[in-house]
């Protein structure tokens, strides 16, 4: 007969959540909640993962409301408006003159990043707004 360690809850968790995963909304790394599709139960359930509750709220709230939408939200309309203006920082540092075809590698990266964080900051900042604060 063999003999088999029993699983541990650090087993499980580790089995559990999705490693390398990006919160849905704000892009950070995931801390484990998650958000599945309660309507579908047939079908493998589509899953997403959050880094913090007030994330997985917002997720939810816009769930109910349009899931299937394809549209911008509001309140990612509202994230690029205010990612525009620190692209428009940078771009003032690389010169509006300059031609994309003429950009370095470097000064694509930093435009890049700089939208991606921008994006990321003003969204989870929406999500953290719209969310009341958990008492404990």
């Amino acid at each position: 007969m063999s003999t088999s360690t029993p699983i541990t809850a650090a087993d499980r968790r580790r089995l559990w959540h999705p490693r390398g995963t990006l919160c849905a909304v704000c892009r950070q790394p995931t801390r484990g909640f998650g958000w599945f599709d309660p309507h579908r139960s047939k079908r493998r359930r589509p899953s997403v993962w959050f880094c913090s509750m007030p994330c997985q709220s917002f997720w939810t709230h816009l769930a109910r409301e349009r899931f299937a939408m394809v549209d911008l939200t509001e309140e990612e309309r509202a994230a690029i408006t205010a990612t525009m203006k620190r692209v428009a920082l940078l771009m003032d540092e690389i010169g509006w003159a300059t031609p994309l075809a003429d950009l370095t590698e470097a000064q694509v990266r930093a435009l890049i990043e700089e939208a991606v964080e921008g994006f990321r900051e003003a969204m989870s900042d929406i999500a953290r707004a719209q969310t009341p604060e958990v008492p404990f």
